[in-house]
């Protein structure tokens, strides 16, 4: 066969299964995908031969043995044949009809179609490329306990369908994400992950150290403010899709580390950022799911432009009946959020109480989408104020299906305000809150050197991946989701042996 030999033992260590060893190629040759092979001969008839002799590789997903014949089929990255292999022309018929669910094989032979209507491939030659030595499950009945299919990730997205979809999902969404931005002319850029100061956003940081230059530093929980340097450089529209980490609880719609989109356009406001999210999200859905109208957990959710428009405060009246404002008293503003079950805190100020109340209240009940804007002044370090409505901000949030897919402003560009605001962070840091911003001074001079008008926007990437695969985790569209270590041993689990449904023949 095409392949360089090289003698290497592979053995399976189990008490039922004796010890198997093989010659592992160093490489092998494939001449089409079983994707290929499924579309070239879609219209072959039932029981016709084709003459066509093929090389494919891939996994053993299914296999029954009727004694002169053996059923198998082979599945590679782009789908699954049938393997036909009787025992007069298969060679090693009883190695063959010994492999396990599992093994890697490459098969050589010619394209065929059984009088039942299965494309199949008939061997002539083939070859172990990797046993597996230990117990795989069946495509049929799959990985069932959810930490497991986590946890070895190498597995489920051969068992299930359903992972592996959205997973690749995922690679296209950020590949077209990136094609979409670059058509309008954004540059994508890679900003430092290691932050002398913990700014950006407000969450809490990872903390490590630097031996040689001795000095603590923290992994970037956003990378808001190198990237807004590079607008002060002069790069007018420029992105970086990236990871950022922020120490904090684990759920559904949160992992430790995760992926943003964060750009920002010089010369646009926050009216400017809506359309272009509007715009954005809605061509990924097309792009797909085919229709910006999909179904996400049972409900049906309708992407199409333009979205709704809503202030923070008109939407908290509207689900709640309450009429809040940033002017109230604080104790009578902290007295309403402790009765709808807000913990308040002694630093909460009002912007901080209406903030609590409405996630408390409201944000949960909004399907949408719906742009959420004019957030308070308090809880919105790097926006600007609003040009009409003192106390607030031209900041929003986009939130679909109850949940923040992402964050604008329009920029703070006053570096003496913007100094007061990261002033005023220092003493709620003080006061008890971990996640306010650190000060971070070369910021301020950049601002000092001029920054234009700006339109900024952070994107939960993984959230967006969950809304176009209709996952409803954030584990199910991360390859490898942080999970609590466990014991690892080199000898394989006990498992239970299920029957899987025999291949058509």
């Amino acid at each position: 066969m095409n392949e360089t030999s090289g003698p290497e033992e592979a053995a399976r260590p189990s008490d039922e299964a004796p010890i198997r060893s093989y010659e592992i190629p160093y490489r092998y040759d494939t001449t089409a995908t079983t994707a290929q092979l499924q579309e070239k001969f879609v219209d072959l008839g039932d029981g016709e031969e084709t003459g066509a002799v093929v090389s494919i590789a891939g996994r053993l997903m299914l296999k029954r043995d009727q004694g002169k014949i053996v059923f198998g089929v082979v599945q590679d990255g782009t789908g699954r044949i049938q393997i036909f292999a009787p025992t007069k022309t298969t060679p090693n018929f009883d190695e063959f009809a010994g492999l396990s669910l599992g093994d890697w094989i490459g098969v050589t032979g010619e394209v065929i179609k059984t009088r039942r209507g299965e494309l199949s491939i008939r061997p002539s030659e083939w070859v172990m490329l990797a046993p597996t030595r230990r117990p795989f499950p069946d495509k049929w009945h799959g990985i069932t306990d959810p930490d497991t299919r986590y946890r070895q990730r190498y597995v489920d997205l051969w068992v299930s369908e359903e992972s592996n979809a959205a997973l690749r999902n995922r690679s296209r969404i950020m590949s077209l994400t990136r094609r979409w931005l670059e058509e309008r002319d954004f540059m994508e850029v890679e900003t430092p992950i290691f932050h002398s100061i913990a700014s950006g956003a407000m969450a809490r940081p990872f903390s490590t150290h630097h031996n040689a230059l001795d000095v603590d530093l923290y992994l970037r929980i956003a990378p808001e403010l190198y990237l807004k340097r590079l607008t002060v450089g002069g790069f007018e529209r420029v992105f970086e899709i990236g990871r950022v980490f922020r120490n904090e609880g684990m759920s559904t719609r949160h992992n430790p580390e995760f992926t943003m989109l964060e750009l920002y356009w010089a010369y646009s406001d926050y009216n400017d950022i809506m359309e272009l999210v509007e715009q954005l999200v809605s061509s990924l859905a097309m792009e797909i799911c085919g229709s910006t109208t999909l179904v996400y957990d049972d409900k049906e959710l309708d992407l199409s432009v333009p979205w709704k428009r809503a202030s923070m405060l008109d939407l908290i009246e509207e689900h709640t009946g309450l009429v809040l404002s940033i002017d109230m008293d604080r104790d009578a503003l902290a007295a309403i959020a402790v009765e709808y079950g807000v913990e308040v805190k002694e630093y909460y100020g009002t912007g901080k109480l209406i903030l609590e109340i409405y996630e408390k209240t409201t944000e949960t009940q909004l399907w949408g989408p719906v742009f959420v804007t004019d957030y308070p002044k308090e809880v919105s370090p790097l926006s600007r104020d609003h040009r009409t409505s003192p106390g607030l901000t031209e900041r929003f949030e986009g939130i679909v299906a109850g949940r923040e897919l992402c964050n604008a402003f329009s920029e703070l560009v006053d570096p003496d305000e913007q100094l007061a605001r990261f002033h005023d962070q220092e003493a709620e840091r003080a006061a008890g809150d971990a996640e306010a911003m650190g000060m971070d001074l070369d910021y301020i001079r950049a601002l000092e050197y001029g920054m234009p008008p700006t339109g900024g926007l952070g994107i939960g990437m993984d959230r967006l991946v969950m809304l176009l695969t209709g996952s409803t985790t954030i584990r199910d569209v991360v390859l490898f989701p942080t999970l609590r270590p466990e014991q690892v041993t080199g000898t394989p689990p006990e498992d239970e042996a299920q029957a899987a449904p025999p291949p058509v023949e």
